[in-house]
């Protein structure tokens, strides 16, 4: 019996993504499950600009840069003959992925956070942290990016998941 048969590996085209990406691949190949991709277009951080003709052009560049990074979880899925669904969804990124997850019947969330500390994250955020805790389905964290925690040993591999979290509710993964 497989414990998983719908992933949710929510991406942001950034650099180090790869890593989560393939964290979830490996985990659909053991598990005989479909990948679900989701990119989530911001435009609410675009409220405050003037709505002139320009938005058109803004939007057309998101919508390119989300297919971008689908394209990218569909290349490594595909190339290990894993099922792959994309969607581009438009909202506030954890709300929406925790959204997609619930109404579609996901197991696993797989994403991955960059383990910022201090100043970088408070003034930044945590798209990853808020998902851990408003999604009701289990949420697996993969470090990416080239940020170094004090007290965590970098191990280099490649698909390692560094810190795995769950959902406030007691979600077991």
């Amino acid at each position: 019996m497989a414990l998983y048969d719908r992933i949710l590996v929510p991406t942001d085209g950034s650099d180090g993504v790869e890593r989560a990406i393939s964290h979830a691949v490996d985990l659909a190949t053991v598990h005989g499950a479909t990948v679900h991709a989701v990119y989530v277009v911001n435009s609410a951080g675009f409220t405050g600009l003037p709505m002139e003709a320009s938005w058109e052009g803004i939007d057309e560049m998101l919508r390119a840069d989300a297919e971008a990074a689908l394209a990218t979880v569909r290349d490594i899925a595909t190339a290990r003959d894993i099922p792959v669904e994309t969607h581009v969804l438009d909202g506030s990124p954890q709300r929406e992925i925790v959204r997609y997850a619930e109404e579609e019947g996901c197991d696993l969330v797989v994403m991955g956070t960059h383990g910022r500390g201090g100043i970088d994250r408070l003034l930044l955020g945590s798209v990853a942290e808020k998902v851990v805790r408003a999604s009701n389905v289990p949420v697996m964290t993969v470090r990416v990016g080239d940020e170094e925690v004090e007290g965590v040993e970098e191990t280099g591999e490649v698909g390692e998941a560094e810190e795995t979290e769950q959902g406030e509710q007691g979600q077991t993964a």
